[in-house]
């Protein structure tokens, strides 16, 4: 493949409902009776949001001035996301569309105290291994993230083959991946991104310790929230801090925000703790706005907040 700016962004795409209750789940679910629940909460306000994790990423590497190309499996009921897609300019070419299926979507129920019930449907999400990365094009740089589990173990070994460099973001699929499927996809991965929670997982699994991961990547990235992030690479432990979120109100696809900040950084020639810093403001940005996709800057206000958060330019 020759070389262009393009990244390849393998992962979900799907619908958000969102719903809240106004009272506390506790006081309609029984301890004693939780063998036989049948419950309904009445939810006065509830909002659909784009979301997945290949259109999160996507959108906000469009935001950054990248060049994302999605590939992932919508259903039946992609007009609408596909249309929103396209007006963005993020190409939807290599999207495939089941019309046997329903794209996948999260329902989301949250009470007053932010407890949540969640039901997940991963529908076309369960078709991503027939969605070949081979059909995609030239890319400079991949990014496998939570879908399903057969296609990520498809894209990672292809990418392997057409010699792409591609992280590795197994996020919320991550228990699903045996320990050897997960240790072969790290050693055929060039970057591995992972939160506190999934790298302790991650070890749990394997049986390495984080220097042994970090040891087979050109870089493993770890983040910790509020706490910032830490980016082992080449035997070194870089510090990532955190940027001061204006407001904190849906965590939603901050991690997706972050990794489209990765994906640039790569992509454009950064070193490290400039693009480990540019990715901690695409978090610090996204978390100020509910849902994964409703947070708007130009290029130019991307730059000068980076600035007046570390003092210097990218």
């Amino acid at each position: 493949m020759t070389m262009t700016k393009t990244s390849l962004i393998c992962g979900s795409l799907a619908f958000d409902t969102i719903m809240q209750f106004e009272g506390r789940f506790g006081e309609s679910l029984l301890a004693d009776q939780l063998h036989k629940v049948n419950v309904s909460f009445l939810v006065p306000t509830m909002r659909t949001e784009f979301g997945g994790c290949s259109g999160n990423i996507a959108y906000n590497l469009k935001m950054l001035g990248g060049e994302p190309r999605i590939v992932g499996v919508m259903g039946q009921d992609s007009g609408p996301y596909l249309a929103r897609l396209n007006e963005l300019g993020i190409s939807t070419q290599n999207i495939m569309v089941k019309s046997c299926s329903y794209t996948a979507q999260c329902f989301v129920t949250a009470d007053a105290d932010n407890n949540q019930i969640n039901a997940f449907h991963p529908g076309a999400m369960s078709f991503s291994h027939e969605n070949s990365v081979r059909d995609a094009g030239p890319a400079q740089l991949a990014i496998i993230s939570p879908d399903g589990l057969e296609g990520m173990l498809k894209h990672a070994d292809d990418l392997f083959a057409l010699g792409v460099p591609f992280m590795f973001d197994p996020g919320q699929q991550l228990p699903r991946f045996s320990s050897e499927q997960l240790i072969d996809v790290i050693n055929k991965a060039t970057y591995v991104a992972a939160n506190d929670y999934e790298i302790e997982l991650l070890m749990e699994r394997t049986g390495l310790t984080v220097q042994d991961i970090a040891g087979r990547l050109k870089a493993l990235i770890v983040t910790r929230g509020e706490h910032g992030s830490e980016i082992y690479t080449d035997g070194q432990r870089i510090e990532i801090p955190a940027v001061k979120a204006e407001a904190v109100l849906d965590p939603t696809g901050c991690g997706d925000a972050y990794r489209a900040g990765l994906l640039y950084g790569i992509t454009n020639g950064l070193n490290w703790e400039t693009t480990g810093r540019l990715a901690s403001l695409m978090g610090a940005i996204k978390i100020a706005h509910q849902g994964g996709q409703n947070h708007a800057m130009t290029l130019e206000q991307i730059k000068a907040r980076f600035e007046a958060a570390f003092g210097y330019g990218y």
